[in-house]
C-alpha cells in the first residue's frame, strides 16, 4: 500500500498548529485505508541552530534529501511551484497508486527556502513543485494545510463527503 510522507524542516510543538495536524492525521488514517493509502508520515528534522544562512539551508537540503524513501515519487513544496485543485491533487495521488507507487514524498524546506540539494531534485525532473499559491507561508503552518489537502484527497477518493465542490 502506499504511504504519503510529509518530510519538514521543524518541529511542531504543542499548540494549535500541533493540533490541526495531529486531527487531519488522524482523519487521514481512517480515510486513507478505506482508498488504498497506508497512511499519513510525519519525518521532522532539525538542521544544527549553530549554522546560518546559505549553510544552514544547504545543511536543511541535505537532511531533507536523505529522509526520502528510496523510489519514492517527490513534490517539493515552493511558492513558485504549480498550483493544483483539490481534485487534481487526488488524482494524481491515485494514479501514482494505481501504478504501483510505494512512497510519495512532500517537502517543506526551512524558513530560508530549499537549498542547493532539493533544488537539483527540481531541476533535473526527479521532484515536482508544488504551490499553495504565489504568498509566503509559515513553513509551520504549510504542514497543515498540505496534512488538509491530503486529507480532503483520500475523502475525494474514497467519495467520503468532506470536500464539496
Amino acid at each position: 500500500m502506499l504511504n504519503l510522507h510529509i518530510i519538514a524542516i521543524g518541529r511542531l510543538k504543542s499548540g494549535p498548529a500541533f493540533d490541526l495536524f495531529a486531527d487531519y492525521q488522524q482523519r487521514f488514517g481512517q480515510t486513507g485505508r478505506t482508498a488504498h493509502i497506508a497512511g499519513l508520515v510525519l519525518h521532522e528534522l532539525e538542521a544544527p541552530k549553530s549554522l546560518n544562512g546559505k549553510a544552514r539551508q544547504t545543511r536543511e537540503a541535505e537532511l531533507l534529501e536523505a529522509a526520502i524513501p528510496q523510489g519514492a515519487h517527490i513534490f517539493v513544496l515552493d511558492e513558485h511551484g504549480k498550483a493544483m485543485k483539490s481534485r487534481a491533487l487526488a488524482q494524481k495521488i491515485a494514479d501514482m497508486r494505481d501504478q504501483g507507487a510505494q512512497d510519495i514524498a512532500f517537502i517543506i524546506g526551512g524558513a530560508d527556502g530549499h537549498g542547493p540539494a532539493i533544488r537539483s531534485l527540481l531541476e533535473s525532473g526527479k521532484a515536482s513543485a508544488l504551490s499553495f499559491g504565489p504568498n509566503t507561508w509559515p513553513h509551520l503552518l504549510v504542514r497543515v494545510m498540505l496534512a488538509e489537502q491530503l486529507y480532503r484527497a483520500v475523502s475525494i477518493l474514497t467519495g467520503h463527503p468532506y470536500h464539496r465542490d
